[in-house]
């Protein structure tokens, strides 16, 4: 992010002292743009006036981009107010277009039917627990109209076992989309190497979903 960041339920305090003590462009999860997110946002072709949310946004240029496609009603979630806080400096006044929510998406309490694409890149791969998980589901489930999208991105299986000092759970497309069930249709899974400012490949695996009545 700048890559979409960890992490849902890692403790605040962790990321918080991530984003306070090094550059947005100084993680492992920083690209200048979502590229693979960016253009799948782009081929569901969805008016201006659609809800979206970033889940873990933190400072992720996501939003930005967003906003230049001339999106209106962006939501941008994320563990870490000083994430936030660095996405919200840089875009200045047009931070006043963005609803921003420094919360953990697990214990979130999203409005029902609310949005209309749901993207996640690398919160997802942080949620070990089985509940955590079917929490995160359940609230996918609750707070995206049905005929609404969800785009998740993860570590693929030969991506990294560990992220910021966290374990991470690797996924292939199969397997990602088995989390979500057969309310979640899929429409389509692609991979991604994402090279580290430091020159390192990280594998991520995306998938597209359709949410069934």
């Amino acid at each position: 992010m700048t890559t979409s960041r960890p992490a849902a339920t890692a403790p605040t305090d962790h990321w918080n002292t991530v984003y306070a003590t090094k550059g947005a462009d100084s993680v492992s999860w920083y690209r200048p743009h979502l590229d693979e997110s960016l253009r799948l946002t782009q081929s569901l072709r969805l008016p201006t006036e659609a809800h979206l949310i970033d889940v873990g946004g933190g400072a992720s240029t996501l939003v930005d981009d967003w906003l230049d496609l001339g999106f209106r009603n962006v939501h941008v979630v994320d563990l870490s107010a000083t994430a936030l806080g660095v996405a919200q400096a840089r875009l200045g006044e047009r931070a006043k277009l963005v609803q921003w929510h420094p919360l953990d998406i697990c214990k979130a309490k999203l409005p029902p039917n609310a949005f209309n694409f749901w993207h996640d890149r690398a919160v997802f791969h942080f949620l070990s627990d089985p509940e955590l998980r079917a929490t995160y589901v359940a609230t996918v489930r609750r707070s995206v109209k049905v005929g609404g999208h969800v785009l998740v991105a993860t570590f693929g299986p030969d991506g990294p076992e560990r992220c910021s000092g966290l374990n991470v759970v690797r996924y292939d497309a199969d397997s990602l989309h088995g989390e979500f069930g057969v309310g979640f249709e899929r429409v389509t899974a692609t991979r991604e190497v994402h090279h580290t400012p430091w020159g390192t490949e990280q594998a991520f695996v995306y998938c597209l979903c359709r949410v069934r009545a």
